[in-house]
Parts: structure tokens; sequence; C-alpha cells
């Protein structure tokens, strides 16, 4: 092999091991986040108005690479933090396999993250130090709380659902109507990462009924949403996505619930993560209409194929 092919095939490997830091599956899922909370915005801002033609603010394609950056670079400085543990327990990932060195990847980690609240402020101010906040959730839970059975769950909720508001903040004012939807993800994540922390040696009944109960819960408040927010809601073009939902998420988490072994704690996590999706269908759709939440969903296929290819956990 000649010294141009090595370098060739090195810079191949170091940019392959970069896109498996960012699990892309995954950042697929934080776009449908944005375009959620955007769909909601707007449908909202369409019914305060009575209907009235409404343009639409300029800056969605900016939200999206925010959430590009927000997302990505969270998940690498994650590895980067986990690097130790991972030498044990995942040699093969990116950082302890030596395709990518830890201090690459923590410059990575920290270009997008920085990169995206950047592109967030370009926006507008809210939608700047929400991504900020978000930015701050994502680096106490690398840092500091993912371990801990109760302050992950809540950091990563929290990072999801300032990511939802993060969308909606093209519309500055419908923050202060359409807070209460980030529960949805923040519960939603929690319980994903409830169970999750037994992915490598295996969890237990008790936090995988937990979280199997919370995200019942989430389906039947979607199906409330109209009356517990008071807002306009629209449960028939919302349905299907409701149903989809639950159909794919209740059957793994009971699995993963009854038996807490690795293998069927990872099958819930992907199919848990990967459904944020149709969540935010759901949502998009009761908002925004039937084909509002039909377009979110089709991010999906391309998420799943993303999943074959890239590490979803």
């Amino acid at each position: 092999m000649t010294p141009e092919q090595r370098s060739t095939n090195n810079w191949l490997t170091k940019v392959w091991a970069s896109l498996e830091l960012m699990r892309p599956a995954n950042i697929v899922t934080a776009f449908a986040d944005i375009l959620a909370g955007f769909a909601a915005a707007g449908g909202v801002t369409l019914y305060l108005t009575q209907g009235s033609e409404t343009l639409l603010p300029e800056g969605l394609a900016s939200l999206l690479i925010a959430t590009f950056g927000l997302y990505a670079g969270g998940v690498v400085l994650n590895d980067v933090f986990d690097a130790e543990l991972d030498a044990h327990e995942r040699p093969e990932r990116a950082i302890p396999s030596g395709r990518i060195s830890r201090s690459f990847a923590a410059f990575l980690g920290a270009l997008l993250l920085g990169g995206g609240t950047v592109f967030a402020f370009l926006v507008n101010i809210t939608a700047g130090f929400l991504a900020l906040a978000v930015a701050i959730c994502v680096l106490i839970y690398d840092m500091f709380a993912k371990h801990s059975v109760i302050w992950g769950p809540l950091f990563m909720g929290l990072c999801r659902g300032g990511n939802l508001l993060l969308g909606a903040s093209v519309f500055p004012a419908m923050l202060t109507v359409l807070w209460p939807l980030a529960l949805l993800p923040i519960l939603y994540i929690g319980a994903i990462t409830l169970v999750s922390q037994g992915e490598v040696q295996g969890g237990n009944r008790s936090s995988g009924y937990l979280a199997t109960g919370i995200i019942l819960m989430i389906t039947v408040a979607l199906i409330l949403l109209g009356p517990l927010t008071g807002l306009s809601f629209q449960l028939g073009s919302a349905l299907p996505f409701i149903a989809l939902f639950a159909f794919r998420v209740l059957p793994p988490f009971y699995r993963a619930a009854r038996e807490p072994i690795p293998d069927t704690i990872r099958i819930a996590v992907k199919r848990g993560v990967l459904s944020l999706i149709i969540l935010n269908s759901a949502v998009a759709a009761g908002f925004a209409g039937f084909l509002t939440g039909l377009v979110i969903l089709l991010l999906l296929p391309i998420s799943l194929l993303l999943a074959n290819l890239f590490d979803v956990t």
C-alpha cells in the first residue's frame, strides 16, 4: 500500500469513526423534535389568528442546523467522558478502538455543541438562550448525571424537552402557551434513560415497569392533550400516530421489564429512541393536521436505515 493510500484510508477511518460518535440515526429524531415544535407553534398561531394568512418566519433551517450541533456534540462528548469505561465494556467503539483519538473527539464535540448554540442565536435571542440551556443540560448529563438513577433521566429528558421548545421558538410568544408540551419528551426520554442504564450488565424489573408505566401515561396524555392544555388539538388527526406509537413502544418495554437482560433492554432502548419520531408526528398532527404528522413520520425509515449502519445507544 502506498503512502497516499494509507493516508486516504486513515482519513476515511476517522470520518467513519466521527459519524459513529455522532449517532446519525438519533440526529434524525432531533430533527423531528424541531419540526414538531415548529408545527405546534405554527398551528396555534394560525388558530389564534382565526385562520388569517400568517407568514412562517425564517429560521427553521437554522434551528435544524442548531439541533444537529447540539445533539451530535452531546453524544460525541458523552463518548469522550465514557472513554475509560468503554475501554472495558465496549472496546469496539470509536475512541477505545483507537480509530479516533479522545482529544480529537473532544474538539469535535465542543465544536458541534458551540456551533449549534450559535446557529440558534442567529434565529432570535429566545432560541439562542434555549439552545444554551440545552447545551448546559447536555454537559451536566455527560459529566455528572448520566450514572444517577434520578438525575440521569431528568437531565436527558430536559435536553429533549428543550429541543422540542427550540422548534417552537421561531414564534417566541408561543412558548408561554406551549411549554407544557416539553413534559412529553422529558418524561419519555426519562423513561428510556431509566431502562438504558442496564443495557450492558442488565437492569431491574422495578425500573422497567416504572418506565413502561410512564410510556403508558404519555400515551394517555397524548389522547387527552386538548383538554389538559386547553389548546386546539385535533385528536382525530393525531390518533393514528398515537396508536402507532403505543404499538411500537409498549411491547418491547414490557418485555424488557419482565426480562431485564441486556438484549431485551437494548431492543427497547433502540425502539424507544427511534419512536421519538412517531411521538413528534402525533404532536404535529394534532396541532397542524394529519399531513404534517405524516411528513415528520417519513423521517422514521431514514432513521431506521441509519440505525442499521450506526449504533443508536
